[in-house]
């Protein structure tokens, strides 16, 4: 049958329009479809820490509000490295989360010279900042800092002192002993694998003080006394612990310190710019899943934490107590 060159050409155009009004359209509906699969939260460590037992809590909710299923890895290892390097490893397509303790990431870059910056990462919210107090048992002697820490200058080898290794912990004690002219080689420091084994020890009397996150200290506060807490604030689970501007204040110094973890949910910075649209969408179910009632009371129940800061206040925290951490690294090296 025979075809005029222009209806011929008329049909090749419309064939292109109608093939590119599909392509729109197909594109668009796979956009508004995501997710379409399970979403992964990536844990950098071992089951049953604080971490994990937010993540596994918010699972549930997070499935909710995102209509998949939630499947939480762990990828414990080098202090977290081995999780965040496995999390920037993944394709940046909204399909991994992180759940974290962020104050791991400076010190991944600062000790074990880690391949990221802290720019890779984009903070959606840190409903933990749980800042270091130093604590000693209930019955201790000591009823105050200043004891502690008067004591350490007449004698540096007098008190026993448990921390974490290379943790936000050591380096607020090592800040302060240092305001102090106190050289903490000369302290009896003694190091524990995990905030649980240090906790215990301050409990149990294995040392006479410990620097640990308070949140850990929340369900048992009534057996230890809080002696100063690394916040710009008291905290109201500890009324009578002064926080350690004030402390500052009350010995006319001034330093350093830095929040002990900074615990929360997590995206690859590059989401944002490469699909906006999964990446609001992401933002959204953290945001209604953390402000949901059921999950709210859940997590109270657990004496986990629920406050909502937001992604710019979370990213402005991280990055402080980030570039505090790296600012100060050395001591933590030479440790």
């Amino acid at each position: 049958m025979f075809m005029s060159p222009f209806k011929k050409a008329f049909n090749v155009c419309l064939t292109f329009v109608i093939f590119a009004l599909l392509a729109t359209s197909t594109t668009h509906i796979l956009a508004q479809a995501f997710p379409s699969r399970p979403v992964n939260v990536l844990v950098p460590f071992a089951t049953g820490g604080q971490n994990d037992r937010i993540a596994r809590l918010m699972a549930p909710y997070l499935q909710k509000y995102l209509g998949q299923p939630v499947q939480i890895i762990n990828k414990a290892g080098a202090g977290a490295q081995l999780g965040h390097t496995y999390f920037l490893q993944q394709p940046d397509d909204g399909y991994t989360i992180l759940s974290s303790s962020v104050n791991y990431i400076p010190l991944n870059i600062g000790i074990t010279k880690a391949p990221y910056k802290l720019q890779d990462f984009e903070m959606v919210n840190l409903p933990s900042n749980d800042s270091t107090i130093l604590a000693t048992a209930s019955y201790s002697k000591f009823k105050t800092i200043e004891q502690v820490i008067d004591a350490l200058k007449k004698d540096p080898k007098s008190i026993s002192i448990g921390v974490q290794p290379a943790s936000a912990d050591l380096m607020n004690l090592a800040l302060l002993l240092q305001a102090e002219k106190i050289n903490i080689k000369d302290v009896r420091v003694v190091t524990f694998t995990g905030g649980g084994p240090a906790r215990n020890a301050v409990l149990g009397g294995t040392v006479d003080v410990g620097l640990v996150g308070a949140e850990g200290f929340v369900p048992i506060k009534n057996r230890i006394r809080g002696l100063v807490l690394f916040d710009d604030q008291r905290d109201p689970e500890f009324a009578d612990t002064p926080h350690i501007e004030e402390y500052e204040k009350k010995r006319n110094l001034s330093f350093d310190w830095v929040p002990g973890s900074q615990r929360g949910w997590v995206l690859p910075a590059t989401l944002k710019s490469k699909y906006p649209d999964r990446h609001a969408i992401l933002v959204k179910a953290i945001t209604d899943a953390s402000k949901d009632p059921e999950f709210i009371a859940a997590a109270k129940a657990q004496a986990l934490p629920v406050t909502w800061l937001g992604p710019q206040k979370s990213q402005e925290l991280y990055l402080k107590a980030s570039n505090t951490l790296l600012k100060h690294i050395d001591i933590i090296l030479a440790k």
